[in-house]
C-alpha cells in the first residue's frame, strides 16, 4: 500500500518520520521543517487508516510492509513514535536506515503489570477541545487543533486490529542499526526497569524530564535536544 506522504526541504540527507495511533502527519509540524533547516529531505508518511492514507486491513506487520513500499531504502534517519516506533522497528532490517530513533514506542503496552488493550483509544475518537487539552496540559493551540483534525480522519479498527490476542510483545531483541530509545518522563510504557533492559539490549536510551507519552509536542525543545547526534 502506498501511503500519502508530507515533505519538507529538498537536502541530500533524508530523514523519515512515522506518526503514532490516532495521529498523522501533521503531528510533526514543527519537528519536519526543524529537520529541513539541518538539510534534510523530510518525509513524513501517514500510517494506512491515518490521515489521507487507505484504511485496512490493519496489524503490526502490515503497517511496516507499507513502510518499505512507500519509503526509499537506506536513509539517513527514521524516527517513529509510539504506533509508528513499533512499525518502523518491523520495517528497519528492509529500510536499512543509518540511525533509527524510536520515541517513546510501543513496543508493549504495559506498566508495572498492568497491560493497556489498544482498543481503549477508542474512547478518543470522540473527544472534544475540552478532553484533549486535559490529557495535554501542555500542548497550545495548534496542537489541540492538530489532534482535533487528525482524530477526525483516523479510523478506529486500527485499534481493534492490535487489540486482545493480537497485541504481542515486540521489543526488539537487539538493534538492527545505530539506534536511540526516547522516553517520556512522564509517560506510561518504560519503568526504570524496563529503560536499563534496553540499554543492556545495547540501544541507546535517554529520558526527556518532564515530557508526556507524546514528547515532541509536550516539548519539542526537549525532543530535538535529545535527538543531539543522532540528527
Amino acid at each position: 500500500m502506498q501511503l500519502y506522504t508530507r515533505e519538507w526541504g529538498t537536502g541530500p540527507r533524508t530523514a523519515v518520520l512515522v506518526h503514532g495511533i490516532m495521529s498523522d502527519h501533521r503531528t510533526w509540524h514543527r519537528v519536519g521543517p526543524a529537520l529541513a533547516e539541518r538539510g534534510y529531505r523530510v518525509l513524513a508518511v501517514d500510517l494506512r487508516g491515518h490521515g489521507r492514507s487507505p484504511r485496512g486491513p490493519y496489524g503490526a506487520e502490515l503497517f511496516a510492509d507499507d513502510l518499505v513500499e512507500t519509503l526509499p531504502a537506506f536513509p539517513e534517519v527514521v524516527i517513529g513514535h509510539s504506533l509508528g516506533g513499533l512499525a518502523l522497528s518491523l520495517a528497519v532490517e528492509r529500510l536499512q536506515p543509518r540511525r533509527a530513533v524510536y520515541s517513546d514506542p510501543a513496543w508493549s503496552l504495559g506498566r508495572g503489570g498492568q497491560p493497556l488493550d489498544p482498543a481503549v483509544f477508542v474512547t478518543f475518537k470522540t473527544a472534544n477541545r475540552a478532553m484533549v487539552r486535559s490529557f495535554n496540559p501542555r500542548w497550545d493551540d495548534a496542537d489541540v487543533d492538530t489532534e482535533l483534525a487528525t482524530l477526525a480522519d483516523w479510523d478506529t479498527a486500527t485499534a481493534h486490529a492490535m487489540s486482545a490476542e493480537r497485541f504481542q510483545d515486540r521489543t526488539p531483541e537487539k538493534p538492527v542499526v545505530p539506534s536511540l530509545v526516547q522516553i517520556a518522563g512522564e509517560g506510561f510504557l518504560f519503568s526504570a526497569e524496563g529503560a536499563a533492559e534496553l540499554a543492556g539490549r545495547g540501544f541507546e536510551v535517554r529520558t526527556v524530564a518532564g515530557a508526556g507519552h507524546t514528547i515532541h509536542r509536550d516539548d519539542f525543545d526537549g525532543f530535538m535536544a535529545g535527538l543531539e547526534g543522532w540528527v
